[in-house]
């Protein structure tokens, strides 16, 4: 069994699942998890780190918004700005089934099993940004050298 592919496969039929359920894409949910980790930002900011056009972050916004997972509030330092903030505990609700079910699993396991797991996890989504990188046009190792 090539457990890499299945683990992927499921992934992604859950945040389909997840998408159907709040009426939003996986790039939508791409975003959220971004402003969730970064903090509110300005929707030009969010098309830099996602790699959209600031028109194609405006339906992500609309999008968004429509579910009750972000708000979109006037830059306290640039008026003419529009800042995107992720509504607290929102997306959570969906995912607490699933944060649930994974704890139970991981209390299976050691401490030293949980800190290997962890670490394969890590390097894991580093080799998935690198390929990601590459797969995008960016040719860049993540330390900035330029890939062979």
């Amino acid at each position: 069994m090539d457990h890499g592919r299945e683990l992927s496969t499921a992934v992604v039929a859950f945040h389909e699942a997840v998408g159907a359920h709040l009426g939003v894409t996986a790039v939508d949910q791409r975003a959220l998890a971004l402003i969730g980790s970064k903090g509110p930002m300005s929707a030009g900011e969010l098309a830099k780190e996602i790699n959209l056009t600031p028109g194609a972050v405006t339906g992500v916004a609309d999008r968004l918004e429509r579910a009750g997972l972000v708000r979109r509030e006037p830059d306290p330092d640039d008026r003419r700005r529009v800042v995107i903030s992720a509504v607290p505990g929102a997306f959570g609700r969906v995912f607490a089934g699933l944060s649930a079910a994974m704890a139970e699993l991981g209390a299976r396991y050691t401490p030293e099993q949980q800190r290997v797991i962890g670490d394969w996890v890590e390097r894991t989504v580093e080799v998935l940004k690198e390929q990601t990188r590459l797969l995008t046009g960016d040719g860049r190792r993540e330390d900035g050298r330029l890939r062979p």
